[in-house]
């Protein structure tokens, strides 16, 4: 299986940086390091950048912001890191953190380094050298599920875990804070999407249904697999929006970029996981499976599930009004207009068939 382990590439030179600053730093700060890193990059990054670093005898991996992000926005590397430190002893699927560096004159930017988790990451399709049958994709499917719901059963009350988020009123954070995202992120011509927003603050429920840890992130390209029982997950990746709040918040935006079978066409294109693989649980029996193993009600998971999908409309507009500012020329965005668009019209039928 050793060929499907996730691969770094050639290091981009719009991304690179002060190799031997990072090397400095962390031999002071770890012990037994020899000789000079190779540097590779790992594919992704849409949001923060990732390396590989190999030394020697050792592989870490490098967290960093892309060029030009203020922590006090996004990408908050040392918030990511001590999140990351206080869960380990709670849940050991989090990589275990070498060196945070807090010292911006290193490479311009704050930056933590892991312990390097080899194995195999899946992105839009399963490798076909892995030959799983549909029992086996839904052995992992659940393996998946049970894996979010471990970390919704982590004890909050310890004083480390208790300063990574707010907790009590998440959802009613969550929904004007989100609300107020999107009316910032608004273009000419953008439908404004009244109507959904207006039955998110109306429908949302009155207290949340309990504190947990979430990851606010849950895909499958953010969980490694062991590469010699690749049906098992050993690491979860990309901490960056972990917090403390609702547990079904975080199953409804997990579920938003659940794509299945039966999903239109354009559906069909935002798809980044292999959800649609035979043997995968549809939405439905994630939510009944999640609900059955967790004893919270599911019933009406229409708001989680709605919400999901507006909070990943804000994200496509926000990165439409850098299309339309001229603060970016990636081809890839500029239909994010339409894809905006169409979450919204997708939320509204949910609110159609809505239970709620």
């Amino acid at each position: 299986m050793s060929g499907s382990v996730d691969q770094a590439r050639t290091l981009r030179d719009e991304d690179a940086f002060d190799v031997a600053g990072v090397d400095a730093f962390l031999k002071q700060h770890v012990e037994g390091l020899r000789g000079a890193p190779t540097v590779r990059q790992f594919p992704g990054g849409a949001s923060n950048l990732t390396y590989l670093l190999s030394y020697p005898d050792r592989e870490l991996v490098l967290r960093r912001p892309p060029k030009g992000a203020k922590a006090k926005s996004a990408h908050d590397m040392l918030r990511e890191a001590h999140i990351m430190s206080a869960l380990k002893p709670h849940y050991p699927y989090v990589p275990a953190i070498v060196a945070a560096c807090e010292d911006e004159s290193v490479i311009g930017q704050h930056f933590f380094v892991m312990e390097r988790l080899r194995g195999i990451i899946l992105r839009s399709d399963i490798p076909d050298d892995l030959q799983w049958t549909p029992d086996n994709v839904r052995t992992l499917c659940t393996g998946f599920v049970d894996r979010l719901i471990d970390l919704h059963k982590v004890d909050t009350s310890s004083p480390d875990l208790q300063s990574i988020g707010r907790g009590e009123g998440y959802i009613g954070r969550q929904v004007g804070g989100w609300s107020e995202r999107w009316h910032q992120a608004l273009t000419e011509g953008t439908d404004a999407c009244e109507d959904v927003l207006a039955w998110l603050a109306l429908k949302q429920p009155a207290r949340d249904n309990a504190a947990c840890v979430i990851h606010n992130d849950f895909r499958f390209d953010n969980v490694v697999l062991d590469p010699e029982q690749p049906l098992h997950i050993t690491g979860v990746l990309d901490w960056e929006l972990a917090t403390i709040g609702d547990p079904l918040m975080d199953l409804g935006s997990s579920l938003a970029y659940w794509v299945q079978t039966d999903d239109d066409a354009t559906f069909q294109a935002f798809r980044r996981q292999p959800s649609n693989a035979p043997g995968m649980l549809t939405r439905r029996e994630v939510v009944d499976y999640y609900g059955q193993r967790t004893g919270w009600s599911v019933d009406n998971f229409d708001f989680y599930e709605v919400f999901g999908l507006f909070r990943l409309m804000v994200i496509i507009q926000q990165i439409y009004r850098r299309v339309v500012l001229g603060q970016t020329t990636n081809p890839q965005f500029a239909g994010f207009g339409h894809a905006a668009r169409y979450m919204g019209n997708r939320c509204r039928n949910i609110i159609a068939r809505s239970v709620l």
